[in-house]
């Protein structure tokens, strides 16, 4: 689970980054105004699904046989 996670949050960095590309090479204000607007909601969904992943790693405990069963993380 936390690999897919890690996976959605990696996408909200990449748009971030694409974003700031492109602000890089955009002179009209109007097309400024809007990658900026989409620059920031990428940020707020990258830290609420971090929240979100926190939370989640909080919950589980010793009772939850997939965190804790360390044959499931060795790569064959």
């Amino acid at each position: 689970m936390t690999s897919a996670c890690s996976y959605v949050i990696a996408a909200e960095q990449k748009a971030r980054t694409t974003y700031e590309n492109l602000l890089r090479q955009a002179d009209d204000p109007d097309v400024k105004d809007v990658l900026r607007y989409l620059r920031e909601r990428e940020i707020v969904h990258y830290q609420r699904f971090s929240e979100a992943l926190n939370l989640l790693r909080a919950r589980l405990n010793e009772q939850n046989f997939y965190a804790v069963n360390t044959a499931l993380n060795r790569s064959n």
